[in-house]
């Protein structure tokens, strides 16, 4: 049977961090790694060489947002010496643009400003919980605005894993204690939501709250095209996607792409322009090439990382499409063991 993903362990590691929206520019992180506790199972697919993720010890870090995650976690176990015995780290990432808003149903620029989603857009972060529900997530990273929040939760829930998505409040000491999980059971069955404000929408400036088609007439289609697919243009008093993208990028760097190397496996829900950002990143698009790239919403996109490099997967069709994990060994392996664990 073809099945799919990265064996979960039970007791899954888990990273809380996440950066304070209410004040950006003053973000404060903390891991928390969580013991994995070993089965037969997964000793036998170690010793079989499968699986190549690595057992950690818990570890309580703050740190400042220049420093990266991965700096905090410390490995209780290594493979053989001999790295040519090492299996290759081959994870998975899904990038989800955020459901249908209601300012993209009544067709105005939206930006930084925090808008929900539409029936419609509840409905299509559902269909892409349902394309993703075999595919194996240990980190959800959102932006700081509610549309890609309620995207990541409605997709989550969807999952064949049945872990509750948790979403993680550490903006200062008291939410940070009263927000504190003391059952590893709970812990275990959760899905840590990371939100981060670098991955918010680019600021439009002046034309946020504008109706498209109005701003194209008084401006000329070619001036807002501009405005929106240029690279280096910038909306009057907003971002340019360059602009976006150091924040976006830098933060993919900094915080998410270190697990993608530890062999753990991400979803980042966001919106158009910071995701344009991150695949001219992974495919490595010129500031020409990425002019005519298009993001739509609530449909996810699949990449698997392998020995340093991104390779692009589409979009998986269904929970049932057998072609998306026919891809990798390890997305079959992880799938098998949610059929097995449903049976």
């Amino acid at each position: 049977m073809i099945s799919s993903g990265f064996l979960e362990f039970n007791g899954a590691v888990q990273v809380y961090n996440h950066a304070c929206d209410s004040n950006p520019h003053n973000v404060s992180l903390i891991s928390l790694p969580v013991i994995r506790k070993g089965f037969d199972s997964d000793v036998r697919l170690f010793r079989r060489g499968i699986c190549s993720m690595r057992n950690f010890r818990l570890s309580d870090v703050c740190a400042t947002p220049q420093v990266s995650i991965m700096n905090h976690i410390t490995p209780v176990s290594d493979w053989n010496s001999d790295d040519s015995m090492r299996p290759s780290i081959e994870t998975a990432l899904i990038l989800i643009r955020h459901g249908e808003s209601m300012w993209n149903e009544k067709n105005l620029f939206t930006g930084s400003v925090d808008v929900p989603l539409t029936r419609r857009g509840v409905e299509e972060a559902i269909e892409a919980g349902k394309r993703i529900s075999n595919l194996p997530i240990d980190y959800v990273y959102t932006s700081a605005l509610i549309r890609s929040q309620m995207t990541a939760v409605l997709a989550l829930i969807q999952h064949r894993c049945k872990k509750v998505p948790i979403i993680i409040h550490n903006c200062n000491e008291q939410a940070e204690a009263w927000s504190q999980i003391y059952s590893d059971e709970a812990r275990k069955q959760s899905f840590p939501v990371i939100r981060a404000w670098q991955l918010n929408e680019r600021m439009y400036g002046e034309l946020q709250g504008l109706n498209k088609q109005e701003i194209a007439k008084r401006y000329g289609e070619e001036q807002v095209h501009e405005w929106r697919r240029s690279y280096e243009i910038p909306p009057p008093e907003g971002e340019s996607l360059q602009m976006c993208s150091q924040r976006a990028v830098g933060y993919f760097k900094e915080h998410i792409e270190p697990h993608l190397q530890s062999g753990k496996h991400v979803m980042v829900a966001a919106h158009a322009n910071t995701l344009r950002s991150i695949i001219m990143y992974l495919e490595k698009l010129t500031s020409r090439q990425v002019i005519g790239l298009e993001v739509s919403t609530g449909v996810p996109l699949l990449y698997i990382y392998k020995e340093g490099t991104f390779m692009k997967r589409g979009s998986p069709v269904g929970s049932s499409e057998a072609g998306v994990y026919a891809l990798t060994r390890n997305l079959a392996l992880y799938r098998q063991k949610l059929d097995e664990m449903s049976c």
